[in-house]
């Protein structure tokens, strides 16, 4: 076989099913496949490897130890691919009971969304919801049916809604907080996200700060790491409202008096045209509209109505 002979995926899928079964002829019967297949299969990955994988003793198939080797170190990952191609096969199947919603806000979805999604879902009748996350912008060929964002473009065929106007307070533990004011800025770290590099900036414009007037504490990838530190260290965080309300709500976090600004910034939510279940895709956007206002209400904050004159429509 030439050195460059592509490895036969089959070939291996074939020698991990004759490692778990210890049997060619098991391990064909579990692929679908005929003996004579499976012994081939077999034949053409020892050759690629110029090593024999298996030795036979009667009835039964025994691995050599560079087989043993060798299905050690394929077999997890020979799962993961198998998995991950199953799950995002794509085709003309129709999942009446399923949606993909892809976000670009992993906090807002670790904190708000997922914990509430019991409720969608008991709503309609026992709907899957399927989370994927990612920073990049949508392209014709990704596979959802919603997306939620603030700052990714959406040009395909959908309905917009506008589900939150995005409000950013200071917060900390109460006992930290207690008797604080904005003027304890220059002698308290606050910390920083830097996947919102914007935040920090926004807010020091809108009351009139200036850098020179904050004291840098520790950095963070994301708000769902910088949360727990706040909540537990001795340190201030200048973060989304929506992604603490529930945290304010149940006394562990607490708003720091006057900090409070409009970043001017708005989540979206598109319920694409090209769905597998656009029904059930604009059912979510107004569920995730009312779970938005909910949240802006729980720390006295206004939400957007999910009524059609709070819908627009992208049509490209």
């Amino acid at each position: 076989m030439s050195d460059k002979e592509d490895l036969s995926l089959n070939a291996v899928r074939a020698f991990v099913q004759i490692a778990r079964e210890h049997s060619v002829t098991r391990a064909a019967e579990s692929l679908g496949i005929t003996q004579s297949s499976a012994s081939r299969h077999l034949a053409v990955l020892e050759e690629y490897l110029g090593a024999k994988l298996v030795q036979r003793r009667g009835r039964s198939t025994q691995l050599t130890d560079f087989g043993r080797l060798f299905a050690d170190a394929v077999s997890e990952p020979l799962e993961t691919i198998l998995f991950t191609a199953n799950r995002m096969r794509r085709g003309d199947r129709k999942e009446p009971n399923r949606l993909i919603v892809r976000t670009s806000l992993s906090t807002f979805s670790y904190s708000l969304l997922i914990p509430n999604l019991q409720y969608f879902s008991k709503e309609m009748g026992g709907v899957t919801v399927d989370i994927v996350t990612s920073l990049s912008a949508p392209v014709a060929t990704d596979n959802f049916d919603v997306l939620l964002t603030r700052d990714l473009a959406l040009t395909q065929a959908s309905d917009r809604w506008d589900i939150h106007d995005e409000q950013l307070v200071c917060v900390g533990a109460p006992k930290f907080v207690a008797g604080r004011s904005l003027a304890s800025l220059r002698t308290t770290p606050l910390i920083t996200v830097t996947s919102r590099p914007d935040i920090i900036p926004i807010w020091t414009r809108a009351l009139g700060l200036k850098t020179s007037d904050i004291l840098s504490g520790a950095r963070y990838d994301h708000h769902y790491l910088a949360l727990p530190a706040v909540a537990t260290g001795q340190n201030l965080l200048v973060t989304p409202q929506i992604l603490v309300a529930d945290l304010i709500a149940q006394g562990l976090l607490e708003v720091l008096p006057g900090s409070r600004v409009n970043s001017g910034r708005q989540y979206h939510a598109y319920a694409l045209d090209r769905s597998h279940n656009p029904d059930l895709a604009r059912a979510f956007c107004r569920w995730i509209t009312r779970l938005c206002r909910k949240a802006g209400a729980m720390d006295g904050t206004n939400g957007n109505a999910d009524d059609p004159a709070g819908q627009k429509r992208i049509v490209t």
